[in-house]
């Protein structure tokens, strides 16, 4: 038996498929060629929407942040106003004692100072937590403001008319934390 010359055994690849071929023997068209290019682009494309909602986020959490610890910060200082405004309440009564006190004649110089002196020493803690005292003697008759206790026909005095109090009234850092007991001037009929 000869020598016969044996052929390798190759196999032909038709030319559409060697064109889609990923070995590298064929030559890529340029459609696949942009394929990675167009993957990363919509990539980059994806997360920088995904960025840009995430950072959106972020600033709408910090101005939630924020606004609740500004309104945390008002409520802390209402709550606060309004301890101090029950606290003066209950001290009204304490202070007009001492008012009717002080009216009161004494022989001892002693202990009408002494009665003064705490008046004052009272009086000026609670002007410094914000109390206000009204006046009210002349100024016109004011339903808000104050509590009409007696009616007094007189031509001395334009009508509605204060014309005295009973009881101070007082106001709260500009809020009416006492109305005025007063006594009103009105027309003869």
């Amino acid at each position: 038996m000869g020598k016969e010359k044996q052929e390798p055994d190759v196999k032909t690849i038709p030319a559409e498929d060697r064109e889609h071929s990923s070995d590298g023997c064929g030559a890529a068209p340029a459609a696949d060629a942009n394929a990675p290019i167009a993957a990363v682009s919509a990539e980059r494309d994806r997360l920088a929407v995904e960025k840009a909602e995430l950072q959106d986020l972020v600033r709408r959490r910090q101005a939630d942040f924020e606004n609740f610890r500004k309104r945390a910060e008002r409520d802390r200082s209402e709550f606060v106003q309004f301890a101090g405004m029950e606290f003066i309440r209950e001290m009204l009564p304490v202070l007009d004692d001492f008012e009717r006190a002080m009216k009161v004649e004494s022989t001892d110089s002693n202990y009408v100072k002494g009665i003064q002196l705490i008046y004052t020493r009272l009086y000026d803690a609670l002007k410094k937590m914000g109390l206000e005292p009204m006046e009210t003697a002349g100024t016109p008759f004011d339903p808000n403001l104050h509590q009409a206790i007696e009616r007094v026909e007189t031509d001395e005095a334009d009508d509605q008319t204060i014309l005295g109090e009973f009881q101070k009234g007082y106001n709260f850092r500009g809020k009416l934390l006492r109305p005025a007991m007063v006594r009103v001037a009105v027309r003869p009929s």
